[in-house]
């Protein structure tokens, strides 16, 4: 069955109050629903809602309900989300890659694991994070190391993608970890994954985005969050991030070019966080704050 998106263009500030109303409709559902900046220059954004084909009429008709009386104007439009883009690539061609002690590889390069290596096996193309990028390899690295030399009990992977940072954390401790992604389709990919690699078990991945579910605060506090989104999310959201962190809790971000870093900074010391290492990848960087 098709996957549907429902979504509503316009600007930044409209986009987040209608994601303040939609929210409480649909937190306890599971329908995805998030905020996306299509045009930076023009400033146009677009809140979502993720729903399959036969949930359209009513998710829409509830959308329209909640929205109608509080803003004028607007059109829901719908976009039918292929199943291809998902499944269409592998990791033929693709090198294993080492982070830490961990070996990221796909299936045909099984027989490059050694004695000691925490292998975790992703295949290419159905969600971002196969360790290859930057930003994955950095916060595979910050993971191994804040897990070592911290007590950590409960853990959260916000952006979860392939599942493979959640996968990492599991393997490394018997700790429970929620990971979190705002697209349904990463969050099925990355239970897949963690199936695979047999660290299903103390793993819940759930559809939701940002802060803006009850699952949070059921779940939290974390005494380790790892956000491998973008730099301007990862701004915005860090009052929120702190206030789901355990005291004392450590902080790994990522998604953020090197030029953003003193941004990304400024935002989370302005939060109550301080800099304790940054790792530089190809352009990219991965900040550990606690």
């Amino acid at each position: 069955m098709s996957e549907i998106r429902l979504y509503v263009t316009t600007d930044e500030d409209r986009a987040n109050r209608m994601l303040d109303m939609l929210t409480p409709v649909f937190e306890d559902e599971d329908n995805a629903i998030g905020t996306t900046e299509v045009d930076e220059h023009r400033g146009i954004w677009q809140i979502s809602v993720y729903l399959m084909a036969d949930e359209e009429d009513d998710i829409r008709q509830r959308m329209d309900e909640t929205l109608r009386g509080a803003f004028d104007g607007f059109e829901i439009e719908r976009e039918v989300l292929p199943d291809i883009d998902w499944i269409a690539k592998s990791l033929e061609g693709l090198q294993p890659v080492r982070a830490g002690r961990f070996l990221v590889h796909g299936a045909h390069d099984r027989d490059k694991v050694r004695a000691n290596d925490l292998a975790i096996e992703i295949e290419a193309g159905q969600a971002f994070g196969t360790g290859h990028h930057g930003t994955t390899a950095g916060c595979l690295e910050l993971i191994d190391r804040v897990i070592r030399s911290q007590t950590i009990t409960n853990a959260l992977d916000l952006g979860t993608g392939s599942g493979v940072l959640a996968i990492a954390m599991r393997k490394l401790a018997p700790i429970p970890v929620l990971a979190t992604d705002i697209d349904p389709i990463a969050t099925r990919v990355a239970q897949d994954n963690a199936r695979g690699n047999g660290v299903l078990a103390g793993l819940d991945f759930v559809t939701a985005p940002g802060f803006h579910s009850n699952v949070f605060r059921v779940r939290g506090p974390f005494d380790l969050i790892v956000a491998n989104i973008l730099a301007r999310p990862l701004m915005k959201m860090a009052p929120q991030l702190v206030t789901n962190l355990a005291p004392g809790g450590s902080v790994i971000l990522s998604g953020i070019l090197a030029s953003q870093r003193w941004k990304v900074l400024a935002a989370y010391n302005g939060a109550g966080l301080r800099h304790v290492h940054t790792i530089w990848r190809n352009g990219w960087v991965t900040i550990h704050l606690m």
